[in-house]
């Protein structure tokens, strides 16, 4: 089954360096310029004991006028040049930015797609272990990332605080809190 818009032909309505407004048919939506994916990581920290932790990170977000909890992510091949980029390089580049971390197991969980009745981006969704704090994270220029290794019993609790505060959640947080999701 189809949608009766689905051969009408695109149309760039505005275009910005990251990304371009679109219509076709009936329908209007955001997609990134250049054909840009992300990349997001589901970064798996484990105590000797045994307790797992995940690291999440929290920054503004302008479009939301908050800040958000998140869990690692950027995009791949942004960079003029990079335009050939692997979402798994873009990962680990990303991971060691925001967090300060390194990880040597890596798993592709598969694409996936946030918001596809508004937004034609998608992202590669990636498990991360055997972590190594390797810098002290943060991001980038004025990106000022904070970064939270939070124990994974706990992490119902810490989201509601958040939300309490009145702070946004990614919904990629929510896949955390799905049993048998990280195993």
């Amino acid at each position: 089954m189809r949608d009766k818009d689905a051969d009408a032909s695109e149309e760039a309505v505005w275009e910005g360096r990251f990304i371009t407004t679109k219509t076709r048919g009936r329908w209007e939506y955001v997609g990134r310029s250049r054909g840009i994916r992300a990349a997001a990581i589901m970064a798996i920290d484990e105590d000797a004991d045994g307790t797992r932790h995940v690291l999440l990170v929290g920054q503004y977000r302008v479009p939301l006028g908050r800040f958000c909890l998140e869990i690692p992510a950027g995009l791949v091949g942004d960079d003029d040049g990079s335009e050939d980029e692997h979402a798994i390089e873009a990962a680990k580049r990303e991971l060691e930015e925001e967090t300060g971390y390194a990880a040597s197991d890596w798993t592709n969980l598969g694409e996936f797609y946030s918001s596809p009745g508004m937004v034609t981006e998608s992202f590669t969704l990636l498990r991360a272990r055997g972590l190594t704090k390797v810098s002290e994270g943060g991001g980038i220029s004025e990106e000022n990332i904070e970064v939270y290794r939070v124990p994974l019993d706990g992490l119902a609790d810490f989201v509601a605080r958040w939300r309490e505060a009145g702070h946004g959640v990614d919904v990629r947080v929510a896949m955390l809190m799905t049993p048998g999701f990280l195993t």
